[in-house]
């Protein structure tokens, strides 16, 4: 373990498969399989440090779980509408936005086009 930037601290070697992330954090420890984290990938952890202390502390792992199982039930990814994620940047964290899922759009209710609104007569 190495002391990274703004207090974080950095743990490299992880061989577990679960999380599949390439990085994940806990509380100001980021845990990767990599040698070495990218600038981005370490800016991106860093914000799920400060979201796990806002959280706090481990209230965030079943916050966290619930937003990426919403995610896949929208998109069929874990990070694309998972709050945290968005909040700690998706590209940094090498995710990408999705759209929601065909099934998921067609249940949504249709609002009414501004146009078709009537105004209530004075």
């Amino acid at each position: 373990m190495t002391r990274g930037p703004d207090r974080l601290f950095v743990g490299t070697g992880y061989r577990l498969p679960v999380p599949p992330a390439p990085a994940f954090c806990l509380g100001n420890v980021v845990i990767t399989r990599m040698d070495g984290l990218t600038p981005e990938l370490l800016r991106h952890e860093a914000r799920h440090a400060t979201q796990y202390a806002c959280c706090g502390g481990v209230l965030m792992v079943p916050l966290y779980l619930v937003a990426a199982a919403a995610s896949w039930v929208l998109t069929g990814d874990t990070g694309a509408k998972n709050v945290f994620e968005r909040r700690a940047g998706l590209a940094d964290g090498g995710y990408t936005d999705k759209p929601l899922r065909p099934l998921v759009l067609r249940a949504a209710p249709r609002r009414p086009a501004a146009s078709s609104v009537t105004q209530p007569r004075q």
